[in-house]
């Protein structure tokens, strides 16, 4: 999720950029409301059907409750089936949601603190205030761009696999479950889990895990607005009048993570 990253990654110091994305991404898998399961234990089928989805709606918003206009909740993607196709949309807006509200925090940080160590190992230091966070990204060289990118891809595989021992998302995982690192920690090297590494919520109750994951769905909702309220703010002066006090005028492209440090286009032939 290449935009929301953008925002939330400022001109990590080469030599650690690595070490300070895994940080980020484990500090945004501990708001996950469920702890991993043990190894080899059964998981439960979590929301598999329309009617689950109303429910959990209700609780989220009772004035609004179940809005579907797209009738997402009764699709079929890719032929998987629509138990599969309401386990891929969940765990799509659970992560979405995480990702926002640390693209919102890391906003605001960006706006009114510089890190103090450098940036490079030549001692460059960190983009000013003064840039806007958009802009502090564009100026992260594009080596440590790449680190935080092959960090967080490898972070999406291990979710992807299940962690060797979970089920995908689309086969009974619960919604927005991340995989222990169990079996990486036992073959390769010591590394803590991104949700509850120290075990401190391992006796919480169900109903309390299903209350911290619907307030969870709504502060990731609510992110996702704010974050591209932000957005919107910087790039059309004006379009959110709340902002405008503060915004920071941005010309470039959020969406591009590597503008003008690198394009596929380079190396096919096309136009930069």
């Amino acid at each position: 999720h290449p935009p929301s990253h953008i925002i939330f990654t400022p001109g990590f110091p080469e030599i650690s950029a690595m070490k300070t994305a895994l940080v980020i991404a484990s500090i945004a898998a501990s708001a996950s409301a469920f702890a991993p399961a043990k190894h080899g234990a059964s998981v439960a089928r979590t929301a598999a059907s329309k009617a689950d989805l109303e429910v959990i709606a209700e609780k989220a918003n009772p004035i609004v409750k179940f809005y579907d206009p797209l009738n997402l909740a009764e699709a079929d993607f890719y032929g998987m089936g629509n138990e599969a196709t309401i386990g891929f949309l969940r765990q799509s807006e659970i992560k979405h949601g995480r990702i926002a509200m640390f693209a919102f925090v890391g906003y605001i940080v960006q706006s009114n603190f510089v890190f103090p160590w450098p940036q490079t190992l030549a001692g460059a230091p960190h983009p000013s205030v003064e840039l806007s966070p958009e802009a502090q990204w564009d100026a992260v060289p594009v080596g440590a761009k790449w680190q935080i990118f092959a960090v967080i891809s490898a972070l999406e595989l291990w979710d992807e696999c299940g962690g060797g021992y979970l089920p995908h998302y689309t086969k009974g995982r619960k919604p927005g479950q991340y995989p222990s690192f169990g079996k990486f920690r036992d073959a390769v090297h010591p590394v803590l889990d991104l949700y509850d590494p120290f075990g401190f919520n391992k006796n919480m109750s169900e109903e309390t895990k299903e209350r911290r994951l619907i307030a969870e769905i709504n502060n990731g909702r609510l992110a996702q607005l704010g974050i591209f309220g932000f957005l919107a703010a910087d790039a059309v002066p004006g379009s959110v009048p709340l902002l405008s006090g503060i915004a920071k005028g941005y010309s470039g492209n959020p969406m591009i993570p590597f503008e003008g440090q690198f394009s596929y286009f380079d190396y096919i032939g096309g136009p930069n």
